[in-house]
């Protein structure tokens, strides 16, 4: 129904400020946005794409749990937590192996890039994201009322989602016409790779 739309008042004086936070806090480093970079430097755009969209599948995911409140309930539950957490870093454990043994040089890339489904697994069960979410959506208030509100949240930070991660994908992927040294390759894929555990390590704390 058209009704309750039209009588929604949107805060157009708030987009920039959500905008704002949301490329701050959405957009910096993390399990899913360092693992991108690494899965660009490593298996190259093309490959990766299916993980791209798999990590912002999951992104929304969140991001519909957060607008509908289920990631309070979510969080309240301690062993639920704890299975979020250990699904994490047990993917992310194995990806960063993956991405520090890569096959570098100039030669074919051999092995599969992460998939579409290991993305959307680390996506929603990334630690980073629930919290980094949930401050987004508390900064700013763009509609009323608050169903408006949240729907366009939802709308507009799915579209951020989408620029952030595909940017840090690009970015990684731009690395790779200056890796053609085998050895420098390796240094760089063992960097990312430790640059992964350590940031999930840190969003776990």
């Amino acid at each position: 129904m058209p009704g309750p739309l039209l009588a929604a008042t949107i805060h157009w004086e708030s987009i920039g400020p959500l905008l704002v936070t949301a490329l701050a806090i959405m957009g910096s480093p993390g399990p899913a946005t360092i693992s991108l970079t690494a899965a660009g430097s490593a298996y190259g755009v093309r490959r990766s794409l299916g993980y791209l969209a798999g990590i912002v599948a999951g992104t929304v995911v969140v991001l519909v749990a957060v607008a509908t409140g289920i990631t309070a309930t979510l969080l309240a539950v301690p062993a639920l937590r704890s299975v979020l957490i250990v699904l994490s870093a047990a993917y992310i454990l194995w990806l960063a192996y993956r991405i520090a043994t890569a096959r570098v040089g100039t030669g074919p890339r051999l092995g599969s890039a992460p998939s579409l489904a290991g993305g959307a697994m680390l996506g929603v069960a990334n630690p980073k994201a629930w919290v980094a979410i949930a401050a987004t959506f508390g900064s700013a208030r763009l509609a009323d009322p608050a169903t408006t509100d949240a729907a366009a949240k939802v709308v507009l930070l799915s579209m951020v989602a989408v620029l952030i991660m595909t940017v840090w994908l690009v970015v990684g992927a731009s690395f790779a016409p200056a890796l053609r040294d085998p050895r420098r390759a390796r240094v760089v894929n063992l960097v990312l790779a430790a640059a992964l555990v350590a940031a999930t390590a840190l969003a776990l704390r």
